[in-house]
């Protein structure tokens, strides 16, 4: 992918406080979003847990709707061209395994 998984979740918890400012929501509201409780979320923002995989994805996923954290996710490293692959193969698995199922 490039970047490790470790360096990708250290870039996004790192900025995580930026980007949800430049979304306009709180924590407790992108909390509400991915389905952590608040307690979790600050204590990744403030350093003292580690993000999961599944956690970085779909807060990736959920930054990437909107045009000025898409174009953040790029310029502060969390959302590369091997992390944008990785999402595209992972899409094309669920569409073949779709069509097989027909």
């Amino acid at each position: 992918m490039g970047n490790s998984k470790e360096t990708l979740i250290k870039n996004l918890a790192d900025n995580l406080p930026t980007l949800r400012a430049k979304l306009g929501i709180s924590q407790t509201e992108l909390c509400e979003k991915i389905g952590v409780t608040r307690q979790t979320l600050a204590a990744i923002e403030n350093g003292r847990r580690d993000m999961s995989w599944m956690m970085f994805v779909a807060l990736t996923l959920l930054f990437m709707q909107n045009q000025e954290t898409k174009v953040l996710l790029s310029v502060l490293g969390v959302h590369t061209d091997g992390l944008q692959n990785f999402f595209s193969f992972q899409s094309d698995v669920i569409s073949n395994e779709q069509e097989d199922d027909e």
